[in-house]
């Protein structure tokens, strides 16, 4: 296979992207943090090729990007009113929230009940998102390996297992996303990264 890198900006980087996607494929794009590898979360064969593609096994949770609060809806089987302020507080950012899963979520994207779900905050991706609808994202990296801040990073490793590299410069890399849980009555950190558990609080006073 022959892996395309084209800029974010060219006029055939997203249909391309876009005609990849809805066959099945998987394409590389720079998110807020580090370049993800991205599927359609509703194809449960594309979301396997994530794991295929990074050489691990399928066990681990992945993680689904979306444009609008909107798809949210598509993926949770319950919205409650807690993960509704938080995403209307801090999306599009740092937050993943995890909600319970809806039915049609397939289960490569996760062993558990639940999904985690956020919007970045990358102008161009989310209109990407918003055309493509969820998709399912890991980082763009061969499992053991570091992840990448430039296309040129994710080529070194990914060169000849993808189809597409969209190449939007050096990305911010940096923490992580924080992860809370809010498929309980409760919200719960699971992960600490640059939303803090005060300001999370502060957001459903």
């Amino acid at each position: 296979m022959q892996t395309r890198v084209l800029p974010i900006s060219d006029p055939l980087a997203f249909p391309l992207a876009l005609e990849i996607l809805h066959g099945g494929g998987v394409v590389a794009f720079p998110t807020d943090t580090v370049y993800g590898l991205g599927a359609l979360a509703f194809n449960s064969l594309a979301v396997s090729h994530i794991s295929d593609v990074k050489g691990r096994t399928g066990e681990k949770a992945i993680p689904i990007l979306i444009g609008d609060i909107a798809q949210l809806y598509l993926l949770a089987s319950n919205v409650s009113e807690t993960a509704d302020k938080l995403a209307r507080r801090f999306w599009p950012g740092p937050l993943t929230i995890v909600v319970p899963r809806h039915a049609n979520v397939p289960d490569a994207i996760s062993p558990l009940p639940t999904v985690g779900v956020r919007i970045p905050d990358y102008a161009e991706i989310i209109e990407l998102l918003k055309r493509s609808g969820p998709m399912a994202v890991s980082s763009a990296n061969l499992a053991g390996m570091g992840s990448s801040a430039t296309a040129l990073g994710v080529l070194s490793q990914l060169e000849g297992k993808i189809p597409l590299i969209l190449d939007g410069g050096v990305t911010p890399g940096g923490i992580a996303s924080t992860v809370v849980d809010c498929s309980g009555q409760d919200p719960v950190i699971l992960r600490e990264g640059p939303v803090t558990l005060a300001e999370i609080m502060k957001a459903l006073e």
